[in-house]
């Protein structure tokens, strides 16, 4: 995978995976979204081949749908970590 395919779908997949993520009205800096997503890429191509999707002709639906759980998880977990939530304590 070439790096700048991979900055490219980093972003993209980093913003689905932050559009698919629960809560989305969090306060993650982009940059860790995007970070997310080109994590989210790598774990998901890794993820697809361990289970058995092999490489098609045409797109790999599977292996793009299993990356943005992966990158939605990061966004997750980042969000919980760095403690960037904006939900007040009541």
């Amino acid at each position: 995978m070439e790096i700048i395919g991979l900055i490219v779908a980093g972003i993209i997949i980093g913003l689905l995976g932050k559009f698919v993520a629960p809560g989305a009205r969090d306060n993650t800096p982009i940059w860790l979204t995007i970070l997310c997503g080109i994590g989210g890429v790598l774990i998901g191509y890794y993820v697809a081949g361990a289970l058995g999707v092999d490489s098609t002709d045409g797109i790999d639906w599977l292996r793009w749908i299993i990356s943005i759980i992966v990158a939605a998880a990061l966004v997750v977990a980042a969000s919980t970590i760095t403690g960037r939530n904006n939900r007040a304590v009541r």
